[in-house]
C-alpha cells in the first residue's frame, strides 16, 4: 500500500500571532485530488502554505511518510533530503528577484528593464535543473506551457497569464510529488483554461498528487475530493462526484446614497480622454502592438480582451504614463498631446488604475486603509495622507464591505481583499478614466455580482470612461457596451457590444 504523502492530525497552524486553522485534521493520499473550495477568507491558501510547510504548525501531529520516503529515494547521499524537496507551491505571488544581489523587483522595471537587471524566461527555469530520471525535463515545459517564445523576454515584462504559465513551468521542473497550486486558472484566456484539464492529466500521470485552491464552477475533471473550508475550518470532504456547488447568493445592492456622496455629479472635463494613432510598441524583436488605432471619450466604457500576450497591459502602461515607449508615439492624453511639457503625475492624477501586475509589487506592509488612502497621491506605500483622506478612504472600505479589513496589513488580507483595496486605491480620487485591469480575478460568488453593481451605479451616477480587462465575459459589468480585442498582430477591431462583429 503506498504511503501517506501528508497526515495532520488535529494541528493548529499559526502564521504571526493569528491563528489561522485550530483543529485541522486532513490526510493526502497519492492519486486522491483535491479541490479546496469556500469563499474569501475561509483559508484555501492558508491550507495550500500549511501543505507546503510554510506556516508554523503546533500541537497535534504533522507526519510526511511518502513525501520523506521519495525524497531519500532521489537524494539517497544527501544526509538532509527533505520531503520539501518533492512538493511545489504555485501561490498568488510570483517570487521574482533582479540579478544583482537578489533584490526584489519593483513595478517601474517592467517598463525600464534591461537585460543586465532582470533575469530572462531563460535564466529563472534554468535556476531549477530537473532531477535526473524524471518526467518534466526542460524541453518538456518549455513547449507544454508554450513558452518557446518567451525563453529571452525579462522576467518583468511577462504578461498576468505568461507568469502564470511560466510559475507553473518552474513548478513541474521540480518533478513534484505533490503539487500545490492556488487559484490556476486565474489570469488565463480561454484556450490556457482549455489546456489546463489536459495539463493536470499528464501531472498526475507523471506521479503527483495535485492539490489546488479554486472557485466551486471550475473544478477540473482530475480532482477526486473537494474540501469546503468556512473560518478556518474543514466543513465537509467529499467526493467530487456528491459534490454539488452552492447555489449563487442573492446579490446585495450597493448604497447609491453613499456612493453618491464619495462621487458627487460632475460634468466632463475633456473632450477627448485618449486618442491613440497607429501606436507601435516593441521589446526587442516581439512585436507587441501593430498601429493601433484608439479613442476614449468621456462616459465610454470600454471591455478590452485578448489572448494572453496580445499587449493589454502594454496599453495601459500607454494611458496610465508608465510606459516611456509613449514619447515616441502618437498619443493624447486628456486633450493634449503625450510629450508637450506635462508630467506622469499630472496624468495619473486623472486616472484610476488597478492591476494583477500592481499588486504583484505593491509593498506589503501597509495597512488596507493605508493602500486606499495611497490613491490620493499615486504612491506605492502608505504615503502621508490628511484626516479628510483616510476618513474619505474608510469610506470607500466601507462601500466596498471590507471595513473589518481596514487596520489589517495588506499581504496577511485575503487575496479577493487585496484586489478589491487597490481597486478602491482607483476610485478614491474620483478619476475621470478608470483602467481595471482583472479586477474581479480571484472574487468569490458573493463579492463578484456585487462589485460589478458597485461599478454599474458610479457609471451611471458619472461620465467616467471605464476600461475593463477580464477574460471571463461574466465578470464584465453591464455598463460596458463597447470592445475593443487585441489579436497578436493585426491591428485590431472596434465594436459595440450591441453590434456582431463583421
Amino acid at each position: 500500500m503506498a504511503l501517506l504523502l501528508v497526515s495532520f492530525e488535529h494541528v493548529t497552524v499559526r502564521h504571526l500571532n493569528r491563528v489561522l486553522f485550530p483543529d485541522l485534521s486532513l490526510r493526502v493520499e497519492p492519486g486522491r485530488h483535491l479541490a479546496l473550495v469556500g469563499p474569501s477568507g475561509a483559508g484555501k491558501s492558508a491550507l495550500l502554505a500549511a501543505l507546503a510547510g510554510q506556516l508554523l504548525l503546533t500541537g497535534g501531529a504533522a507526519t510526511y511518510p511518502g513525501l520523506a520516503a521519495a525524497a531519500h529515494q532521489r537524494h539517497p547521499a544527501d544526509p538532509l533530503a527533505s520531503w520539501r524537496q518533492v512538493v511545489s507551491l504555485v501561490g498568488p505571488r510570483a517570487p521574482f528577484r533582479a540579478r544583482p544581489g537578489g533584490s526584489e523587483l519593483y513595478y517601474q522595471q517592467r517598463f525600464e528593464a534591461t537585460a543586465a537587471e532582470v533575469p530572462t524566461v531563460r535564466e529563472y527555469l534554468a535556476a531549477t535543473p530537473p532531477a535526473p530520471g524524471v518526467a518534466w525535463t526542460y524541453a518538456r515545459v518549455v513547449a507544454r506551457l508554450r513558452l518557446e517564445q518567451l525563453q529571452d523576454q525579462p522576467l518583468i515584462q511577462l504578461s498576468n497569464g505568461e507568469t502564470k504559465r511560466l510559475r507553473l513551468a518552474k513548478a513541474l521542473l521540480r518533478n513534484p510529488l505533490l503539487l500545490l497550486l492556488d487559484n490556476p486558472l486565474a489570469g488565463l484566456d480561454a484556450a490556457s483554461r482549455v489546456n489546463f484539464g489536459a495539463l493536470l492529466a499528464e501531472v498526475a500521470a507523471a506521479g503527483a498528487t495535485v492539490v489546488l485552491a479554486t472557485a466551486p464552477a471550475e473544478i477540473p475533471a482530475l480532482i477526486t475530493h473537494v474540501v469546503e473550508l468556512a473560518g478556518g475550518k474543514i466543513r465537509h470532504l467529499r467526493p467530487a462526484a456528491d459534490y454539488v456547488p452552492p447555489a449563487p447568493p442573492t446579490p446585495s445592492l450597493p448604497n447609491e446614497a453613499a456612493l453618491r456622496a464619495l462621487w458627487p455629479p460632475a460634468p466632463p472635463a475633456f473632450t477627448t480622454l485618449v486618442k491613440l494613432e497607429n501606436v507601435t510598441v516593441r521589446y526587442g524583436e516581439r512585436l507587441i502592438l501593430d498601429k493601433l488605432n484608439w479613442e476614449i471619450k468621456p462616459g465610454e466604457r470600454w471591455a478590452l480582451l485578448g489572448p494572453n500576450g496580445a499587449g493589454k497591459s502594454t496599453v495601459l502602461s500607454l494611458l496610465n504614463g508608465d510606459n516611456p515607449q509613449a514619447y515616441s508615439q502618437k498619443i493624447t492624453l486628456f486633450d493634449r498631446r503625450r510629450g508637450t511639457g506635462e508630467s506622469i503625475w499630472a496624468i495619473k492624477r486623472r486616472i484610476g488604475y488597478a492591476s494583477p501586475e500592481l499588486l504583484q509589487y505593491f509593498p506589503g506592509q501597509p495597512t488596507c486603509l493605508q493602500v486606499v488612502a495611497s490613491g490620493f497621491a499615486d504612491t506605492l506605500g502608505p504615503g502621508r495622507p490628511t484626516p479628510t483622506q483616510l476618513a474619505e478612504a474608510r469610506q470607500w472600505l466601507a462601500v466596498l464591505h471590507l471595513a473589518e479589513h481596514a487596520a489589517q496589513p495588506l499581504r496577511q488580507a485575503p487575496a479577493s481583499v487585496q484586489r478589491l483595496c487597490l481597486v478602491a486605491r482607483a476610485l478614491v480620487k474620483n478619476p475621470p478614466l478608470l483602467l481595471l485591469d482583472e479586477p474581479g480575478q480571484g472574487l468569490d460568488a458573493a463579492q463578484q455580482p456585487y462589485f460589478r453593481a458597485v461599478l454599474d451605479v458610479i457609471c451611471a451616477l458619472s461620465p467616467v470612461a471605464l476600461v475593463y480587462v477580464s477574460h471571463h465575459a461574466a465578470d464584465i459589468p453591464g455598463s460596458v457596451t463597447r470592445v475593443l480585442e487585441l489579436p497578436f498582430n493585426p491591428a485590431p477591431p472596434t465594436r459595440d457590444l450591441a453590434q456582431p462583429p463583421r
